[in-house]
């Protein structure tokens, strides 16, 4: 039994990553059509790259826009080269917090005759809020990819 848990929780698990990775290239698929002047100038090895979700040094704005979508906050600057732009990459996760509330069920309090009187009953509630954070950013010199890295969730 425990063996028969355990190996529907792996495929579960698997179907998920599965699922995930699919609409992953889905949304590619979709950003190369719309942009399909801007593919089509891209070399055979960045176009591999493309087609699988990753970005290489020396793209251009275009292949990472298909790659990895429209960033979540661009960024100007300069360096001793010249003008620099980085683009944020933002997602979030789920933190649990915990707090004093009332329960939807009530207790009775004190009898008075046929009546009695409901009084909430506090009770520790746990609950979850997003928090974001920078999962990616990209730099670029002159439009093209400079360097990039990605950033694990906080807390993992």
């Amino acid at each position: 039994m425990k063996a028969f848990v355990l190996l529907l929780g792996l495929s579960l698990l698997l179907a998920g990553c599965a699922t995930s990775r699919s609409s992953q290239l889905k949304r590619i698929e979709k950003r190369k059509k719309e942009q399909s002047e801007a593919y089509a100038t891209l070399s055979p090895e960045q176009k591999a790259a493309v087609d699988i979700g990753q970005i290489k040094i020396g793209m251009s704005m275009a292949a990472v826009r298909i790659a990895w979508g429209k960033p979540s906050q661009i960024v100007s600057g300069e360096t001793a080269q010249g003008a620099t732009v980085t683009w944020l990459y933002q997602d979030s996760y789920l933190q649990s917090y915990s707090y004093w509330g009332t329960s939807p069920f009530y207790h009775p309090g004190y009898g008075r005759g046929r009546y009695y009187d409901y009084y909430p009953s506090p009770q520790l509630v746990h609950d979850f809020y997003p928090v974001p954070y920078v999962r990616a950013e990209v730099n670029f010199e002159g439009g093209l990819v400079k360097q990039w890295r990605t950033l694990p969730a906080p807390g993992f």
